[in-house]
């Protein structure tokens, strides 16, 4: 499919040739319906990516998700660093999708594995930085876990290319899992997390980072002390290498914003 057509295909073109595309992948999607409504359409197309393991794609699939993705960014908006104002000099509080967020590097909550999220259409980060950056990030994640040959240790931190995102890299991080009670090692873990991801981003010359709340949710670390980690360890990195990085701490929602922006009043 040329370059030409792909343009001149409508939105809702686009998302029918991907979802039948997935669905002729796998004989048991063969009973599969694509549904008329345009939303039940979308989230057809996000679990098919979802569960969508990192094999080959060919290229004109590529080019008709890209197409697709980058106008889906225009549609959910784009919100950029100068356009937020900072709440301490070098850092920021935003609420809203990370996902349409224009920085040098957003930061993932990754699993063990670091192949994203592949139960169709969760409510995770992981499930949604995977969905908008396009079929290409979990491939780059397979390559690089097949190099590793191991899970990923939590604290460190592995960088990719963002492909349809509107940031320029991912940072992926592991955060440490809750059970019960939270430990000094539990601690100093989520904090390696933050340290890791700025390293990383140093040596690679970025300049703006967004943070989600790293192993709140899923993983159960409390968000109130899961915060003063966060918040600690960045201005700690910060005075030490100041000026170097400016950091945005991204919520989603509202009792996280009123716990950072109450630590960073």
């Amino acid at each position: 499919m040329s370059k030409e057509l792909t343009a001149s295909m409508t939105q809702e073109e686009r998302l029918n040739h991907l979802i039948r595309y997935l669905l002729s992948e796998r004989k048991e999607y063969a009973d599969i319906c694509v549904p008329d409504d345009l939303s039940e359409k979308r989230r057809l197309l996000r679990g098919l990516m979802n569960v969508r393991p990192p094999m080959p794609v060919s290229g004109e699939f590529l080019a008709v998700q890209d197409a697709y993705l980058q106008e889906r960014l225009i549609e959910r908006g784009i919100t950029r660093l100068q356009d937020l104002t900072p709440v301490q000099p070098g850092l920021y509080i935003w609420q809203g999708d990370i996902t349409t967020l224009c920085v040098d590097a957003i930061v993932n909550a990754a699993n063990s594995r670091m192949l994203g999220c592949f139960v169709p259409c969760h409510g995770c980060i992981d499930n949604a930085i995977h969905t908008y950056a396009g079929v290409q990030l979990r491939l780059e994640c397979a390559d690089i876990m097949a190099a590793q040959k191991e899970d990923e240790p939590t604290g460190h931190a592995k960088l990719t290319k963002a492909y349809n995102l509107p940031c320029s890299y991912v940072l992926h991080t592991v955060g440490p899992i809750i059970y019960g009670a939270v430990t000094k090692n539990d601690r100093e873990l989520l904090a390696g997390c933050y340290r890791s991801c700025l390293e990383l981003a140093a040596e690679h010359g970025l300049h703006s980072l967004a943070f989600c709340c790293i192993s709140t949710g899923e993983f159960h670390f409390p968000n109130e002390l899961a915060a003063e980690i966060a918040i600690h360890t960045v201005t700690e990195w910060q005075q030490q290498d100041p000026g170097k990085i400016e950091v945005i701490f991204n919520v989603f929602k509202d009792s996280d914003y009123e716990i950072y922006k109450r630590l960073l009043r």
